[in-house]
């Protein structure tokens, strides 16, 4: 997968791209992501990307030439593209949503700050919008890192052990009955600590009983924490107190 970014603050993506997972898939060459300056493409000395609105009101608004220019320019006439912006103007970015953008070729991520994006940007390059969530941030670069890091990490490789994303929260929710559910509890040597013992069922040996009690866990951490997930999928199959 090839992934372009717009910015104008490139350097926040410098650790991104190249520290943990995502740094190694890098390196693998299991992704491609390439971080570019909005500013390169302004037509002014000064690199000026903004304005004020028309109509009036306070903040600035990124001007159309430069983002359509930008992303008409990174564009790899080789591949299947999609653009994508962060913006409360679009569904709720969700696993679904996720495994879908996997399956593309070149993603590019246009960051929007300030106001806004003029609204030119969407009706030229026509993107798939998406929103991370009812709050408001100050730009589209920390919504476009939380939308690379969940696509990335559905491409094969990117895990160094596959099996370890399966019982991920919300992982193939569409192999599960019980719709989208949270991960179970998860724990790690030593096998006792300030006298709490890991559940005798996962240092059994039994690995039918231990994906048995990690689906009812998974059941229940949902009930106890996101009940609203189960009902969204018709409460499913309830589980044992």
């Amino acid at each position: 997968m090839q992934i372009d970014v717009i910015t104008i603050f490139p350097e926040l993506f410098a650790g991104f791209v190249t520290e943990s997972l995502m740094g190694r898939a890098v390196k693998a060459g299991i992704v491609k992501i390439a971080v570019h300056n909005l500013r390169d493409w302004a037509a002014n000395r000064h690199h000026v990307v903004d304005d004020t609105p028309f109509g009036g009101g306070g903040g600035m608004v990124l001007l159309a030439g430069p983002l359509v220019e930008a992303a008409e320019s990174v564009v790899n006439g080789s591949l299947r593209y999609t653009v994508v912006v962060p913006t409360a103007r679009g569904p709720r970015f969700d696993q679904a949503v996720a495994d879908r953008l996997a399956g593309c070729a070149q993603l590019i991520f246009a960051c929007g700050h300030y106001k806004g994006i003029d609204e030119r940007v969407f009706e030229i390059l026509s993107p798939q919008r998406y929103s991370i969530g009812d709050y408001v941030l100050t730009g589209g670069e920390l919504p476009a890192m939380v939308m690379i890091d969940a696509v990335v990490r559905r491409i094969s490789g990117f895990m160094g052990n596959a099996d370890s994303a399966a019982d991920d929260s919300f992982a193939a929710a569409a192999k599960k009955p019980e719709g989208r559910l949270l991960g179970p509890p998860v724990y790690t040597r030593p096998a006792v600590y300030r006298s709490l013992a890991v559940p005798e069922v996962l240092v059994s040996g039994n690995h039918a009983m231990v994906e048995k009690w990690r689906q009812e866990q998974a059941l229940l951490a949902t009930k106890k924490y996101r009940p609203d997930l189960l009902s969204e999928s018709g409460e499913g199959p309830q589980p044992k107190e």
